[in-house]
């Protein structure tokens, strides 16, 4: 994961796996993706013990560096947030070589297929108009020939870094686009702009393929993305027959992917994203609804390794 000190032991989702973990009387330990290596090809790591007990006038307690194969563990988390860049495509390398026997989650090869942004045109139906380009000027096509609003981002950004909203007739356009894709540098998504989105994104935490708990983030008055490092207001949704029958659509391809623990954006009646590096919104649901997701995940983790 990030570094540990940095994170907010209040609403980080890793936080709250930590700490259901810890209620189940496991062991945590923790490395930051620099401490990954590969020893006689087995991956590897330096490591400390960690405790963490908010309440408690010393919150978080790292113990003395370890060190040893990851296959010595029953599981490993990877929790890193994005960009996925080569740094973290190594990283999931290294993770490719611990032993069967050991748990890893999300699974390696399926972090590395499904790009967070394009994972989801696996299920066109699903989505808003989506093109995908580096070309400035077939991009600036495709905003000039929409009726209505398009969103731009990078294929590789992440809460909320990089979002644009322009118009068809937006004289900025040009200027975005080239700046985005970094003069045809760089591939971004041009998608088109659902109005629902003043109302808020909702996302959908899904465990092993089966929805687990929902929330809706909303943007504030001055802003069109509702992501919570943004300033998002989040509110309890209870979900829809479309949003179910997304999530029933998209549910068994994250199993055979390896992709066990997803967070689904959906905006109106529209999937927009899959989110499956680091995933966030539990300790949200959970002040929300008393549905503690996190323990859920440790359940699920422990049944799976008895299995």
């Amino acid at each position: 994961m990030d570094p540990i000190d940095g994170a907010d032991l209040a609403k980080d989702t890793t936080v709250g796996f930590i700490l259901a973990a810890q209620s189940r009387d496991h062991s945590v330990y923790y490395c930051d993706q620099s401490q990954l290596y590969v020893h006689n090809g087995q991956g590897a790591a330096v490591y400390a013990q960690i405790r963490i007990d908010p309440a408690s006038s010393i919150p978080l307690e790292i113990g003395p560096l370890e060190q040893s194969h990851l296959s010595s563990f029953d599981t490993v988390w990877m929790r890193k947030d994005p960009p996925v860049d080569r740094a973290y495509l190594h990283a999931t390398h290294i993770l490719d070589l611990v032993d069967d026997a050991t748990l890893v989650v999300n699974s390696p090869d399926g972090v590395r297929f499904a790009n967070e942004k394009l994972y989801a045109q696996l299920f066109p139906e699903l989505c808003p108009e989506t093109y995908v380009s580096r070309d400035s000027k077939e991009l600036l096509h495709q905003i000039r020939k929409r009726s209505g609003d398009t969103v731009l981002k990078p294929i590789d950004g992440h809460g909320g870094a990089g979002i644009f909203v322009v118009s068809s007739d937006d004289r900025n356009a040009a200027s975005v686009v080239e700046t985005l894709t970094e003069n045809g540098r760089r591939w971004i998504i041009a998608q088109e702009y659902i109005p629902a989105a003043r109302t808020g994104d909702k996302r959908i935490i899904l465990l092993d393929g089966e929805i687990r708990g929902a929330i809706i983030r909303v943007p504030q008055d001055d802003e069109n993305r509702g992501n919570i490092h943004v300033g998002g207001q989040v509110e309890h949704i209870e979900l829809s027959k479309r949003d179910r029958a997304i999530c029933d659509a998209v549910g068994p391809r994250l199993k055979k992917d390896g992709l066990w623990f997803v967070g689904l954006d959906i905006i109106g009646d529209y999937l927009t994203e899959i989110n499956v590096t680091s995933p966030t919104g539990i300790r949200e649901i959970s002040e929300l609804t008393g549905v503690d997701i996190g323990l859920e995940y440790v359940d699920w983790v422990q049944q799976r390794l008895r299995s």
